[in-house]
């Protein structure tokens, strides 16, 4: 009887054990998830605040860059084309008859390029393109158109433009502005110019920018 009773005793105690294990393992357990679950919604929150904070960036670069985009075309003249993966410039730079030098009267434009290139299109490969009118030979104006678009090749670098992401091509006398104008007459000096292509997949950034212009 005594056996009896020892052998209940512990199969009792045994039993109240295994209860008490059990009741820690569970106990532990949902702590577990508690803190998995704070630390999910941690994250979460973290990354939801993140991406609102790159929102923001966003939509205050796109503003500036509308900004930017709009003093070119109103304050300089500027006509600017967006297109996948490039935008073209077309400033209102021109040159004298038979001459190559930068005026002094288009350095204000080409300071605002220098500024938009280095803030919104930073690292891009920008394409300087030269043209002339068509007074003289093909071979004496594509020399010419070349002579430009480096010249101002030359003042971005000074304003800051990095030299290496700056190539130039010359033209010519093709892709007239006003066409047979030339030397002294009236609409040459308008095919004396540069125009400028970027690279760039930010061109849809500038797409955007256009579209919320007038």
């Amino acid at each position: 009887m005594r056996q009896v009773k020892y052998v209940a005793m512990v199969a009792l105690a045994a039993s109240t054990l295994g209860a008490c294990a059990t009741k820690g393992f569970v106990r532990k357990g949902l702590e577990e998830q508690r803190v998995a679950l704070g630390t999910e919604r941690t994250e979460r929150v973290a990354g939801d605040d993140a991406l609102r904070t790159d929102v923001n960036g966003l939509r205050t670069d796109l503003n500036a860059l509308r900004n930017d985009l709009t003093t070119m075309r109103t304050e300089f003249g500027a006509k600017i084309t967006a297109m996948e993966g490039q935008v073209k410039f077309a400033m209102p730079v021109h040159f004298a008859f038979d001459d190559a030098a930068v005026r002094q009267d288009d350095q204000a434009a080409l300071e605002k390029f220098a500024q938009v290139a280095n803030q919104h299109y930073k690292g891009a490969t920008i394409t300087i393109e030269g043209f002339a009118d068509p007074a003289g030979s093909a071979d004496y104006n594509l020399r010419l158109s070349r002579e430009r678009a480096d010249a101002v090749r030359d003042y971005l670098v000074t304003k800051g433009l990095d030299g290496t992401a700056l190539r130039t091509v010359g033209y010519g006398k093709t892709r007239l502005v006003r066409p047979g104008a030339q030397g002294t007459a009236d609409g040459a000096e308008l095919n004396r110019r540069v125009t400028f292509v970027i690279e760039t997949p930010a061109g849809a950034a500038t797409v955007a920018a256009l579209s919320g212009m007038n």
